[in-house]
């Protein structure tokens, strides 16, 4: 697993066995708060010895930025920790969370000591705040990957932990395409100097602006294309005639998984906006 000191008390962690995915840490003298959990017990495991052994505290506060199995499911590995989210987040763990961990115990072994361990603190709109040491933590909801999506801005070194709102490929199969567009947009106005996207590399502040523009562009670049498709009787052949590369994007994004991803993201946006 990938780690990297992003400011002074501020943890970067990347997977490198599935799809990218970070998750973050937050240190103060006493304890510390992790943003997001990943969903392999080997990496969670690894990232806790970190915190525990190397920067010597325990981790008091998990916060989710929403439910999806590879952002939530190693909240089982901080027992001790109290768990923030929205409250949707907490609803779809509950709801669905289990039955999706069972059938996914069944294909792989690994994840047999997993439990699902939903949000005990949450919030629906506005802001809930966090101090940990010198840094507050301002929580704010970033809906559009899905509709429980949080942010955690740290306020005093500009670093925004955006969950899956900012990704190298904005996907929105379970989501929204306008809330995203509303929730990229946001990030971009925030002053940023560092985006930790919630699977990819972090992105730098002269980075920003460009990144942005990308996954504005491509977000209405797929709109636009799929409205134009209507209800074409022919309607799968058309979505599978629109290149990601048309839309703007890489298919090398994510280590080759951006392609994948694109093809998801049309056939959603055609059953959102033609009910098919």
């Amino acid at each position: 697993m990938h780690r990297e000191r992003v400011s002074e008390n501020v943890f970067w962690f990347q997977s490198e066995v599935y799809a990218q995915v970070t998750a973050g840490v937050i240190v103060g003298p006493q304890w510390a708060v992790v943003i997001d959990t990943l969903a392999l017990p080997e990496e969670t495991l690894t990232m806790r010895e970190f915190i525990e052994h190397e920067l010597g505290v325990q981790a008091r506060y998990i916060i989710n930025t929403h439910y999806h199995a590879d952002h939530c499911w190693g909240n089982c590995f901080f027992p001790n920790a109290i768990v923030i989210g929205h409250a949707r987040c907490r609803q779809y763990l509950v709801e669905d969370g289990i039955p999706s961990l069972e059938a996914a115990q069944k294909q792989n072994p690994s994840l047999r000591q997993v439990k699902i361990v939903p949000p005990h603190l949450t919030f629906e709109s506005g802001e809930m705040t966090l101090r940990v040491g010198k840094k507050n933590l301002i929580i704010s909801t970033t809906p559009g990957h899905s509709d429980d999506g949080i942010s955690v801005l740290v306020e005093e070194d500009r670093v925004l932990f955006a969950g899956d709102a900012f990704m190298p490929l904005p996907y929105i199969v379970d989501g929204d395409a306008d809330d995203m567009l509303s929730s990229v947009k946001r990030i971009g106005k925030m002053g940023l100097e560092n985006i930790i996207q919630g699977h990819g590399d972090i992105i730098l502040r002269g980075e920003i602006d460009a990144a942005v523009r990308e996954n504005v562009n491509y977000l209405n670049n797929i709109k636009k294309a799929v409205k134009a498709g209507g209800k074409r009787k022919n309607a799968e052949e058309y979505l599978e005639e629109i290149a990601i590369e048309d839309c703007g994007k890489s298919r090398v994004y994510l280590g080759g998984l951006a392609e994948t991803l694109h093809r998801r993201n049309l056939r959603a946006l055609h059953r959102q906006m033609h009910g098919e």
